[in-house]
């Protein structure tokens, strides 16, 4: 059992497959130290074997073929200082092995369909990010991915997400309303009728309110700014590069929008825009464009995904350091 001042902290990452949690995952370990983050696919808690999804004509997505019970107790669990023994579910072979024993760190990551779908499971969370990737986006990526990798037809491609597109949109994709932040990932508006969606534009929607939770801004906080960073200090080839930031509402909820549309040709003149970028968390001038270039081949680190995602992350670390630090007073206050 921990004691108060090793509180769990507790991760939500939220989206569909393919929308870059591994990526994402990846860079938060960064920030983290692998030794103490513990990473659980919500996948473990498919109720359901392959083949018992498919006998009841249901898919993972649908909350009928996952046990959002054991999710919430296990969970609860480990938050507590516990440790768990937790199922597995082999995507090889599609069905259920024995369970692994998981001891608690110092931070825990639930990732995967539903992290915020269960509100017991929603209201253990101490930050929750949602992966949001437009349609179009999507069935590029993927045509490009299955085409090119599995042989899939463009019929097949397209055929399997409609398929999905159903219980996506009534499972999955409500989450985002949840979320303390969404990273939206769309096609750019810089080149008209783009096909390749190689060029993207990515926003920043952070929530408003949110304990221990500053949200970035650009400039000048609760503004609104259209800003063409591009120049002398800023190299940009066709189409540039468009960043805006303001106010907005979404599902209801007061946030702030930062938006990155265009790539960056010199990951290391991303120094130009950090300097112009106002409560990142980052604990040294110049740390944010270290993190990117620490990594400049994964996925993303030439757009918005990539910077917004080193962004959070730098976010979850400023909230994990304030919950630790609130967690250390408490046990000296309790021990007098």
């Amino acid at each position: 059992m921990t004691s108060q001042s090793d509180r769990v902290i507790l991760i939500g990452v939220a989206g569909d497959s393919g929308c870059g949690k591994s990526t994402f995952l990846r860079r938060l370990a960064d920030l983290f130290g692998e030794e103490f983050m513990t990473v659980i696919c919500l996948d473990d808690y498919h109720s359901l074997d392959r083949k018992g999804r498919k006998a009841a004509g249901v898919t993972a997505l649908n909350p009928k073929a996952n046990n959002f019970d054991l999710m919430y107790e296990q969970i609860k669990s480990l938050k507590a200082g516990n440790s768990i023994a937790k199922p597995i579910y082999n995507h090889e072979t599609g069905e259920l092995d024995p369970p692994e024993n998981v001891d608690p760190n110092r931070v825990v990551v639930i990732e995967g369909l539903h992290p915020m779908y269960d509100e017991r499971v929603r209201e253990l969370l101490d930050f929750s990010v949602y992966l949001d990737i437009d349609d179009d986006v999507k069935i590029a990526w993927k045509i490009q991915r299955d085409m090119a990798e599995r042989g899939h037809t463009y019929e097949d491609v397209l055929a399997s997400i409609n398929a999905r597109r159903p219980d996506f949109e009534a499972y999955i994709d409500v989450q985002k309303q949840y979320a303390d932040v969404v990273i939206q990932i769309l096609p750019t508006k810089l080149i008209p009728d783009d096909k390749e969606k190689k060029v993207l534009r990515v926003r920043l929607i952070q929530k408003e309110g949110v304990a221990g939770f500053e949200p970035v801004y650009l400039f000048d906080e609760g503004s609104t700014i259209d800003w063409i960073p591009c120049g002398r200090k800023l190299t940009c080839s066709y189409p540039g590069i468009r960043m805006h930031y303001g106010p907005d509402s979404y599902y209801g909820n007061e946030v702030s929008v930062l938006e990155i549309d265009g790539q960056f040709d010199r990951l290391e003149e991303l120094i130009y825009v950090e300097s112009h970028l106002s409560s990142t968390s980052t604990k040294y001038y110049g740390e944010m464009t270290e993190l990117l270039l620490k990594h400049r081949e994964y996925p993303g680190s030439n757009n918005g995904s990539g910077l917004f995602q080193v962004l959070v992350g730098l976010k979850m670390r400023a909230t994990y350091e304030l919950l630790m630090e609130q967690a250390a007073k408490e046990a000296v206050a309790s021990a007098k």
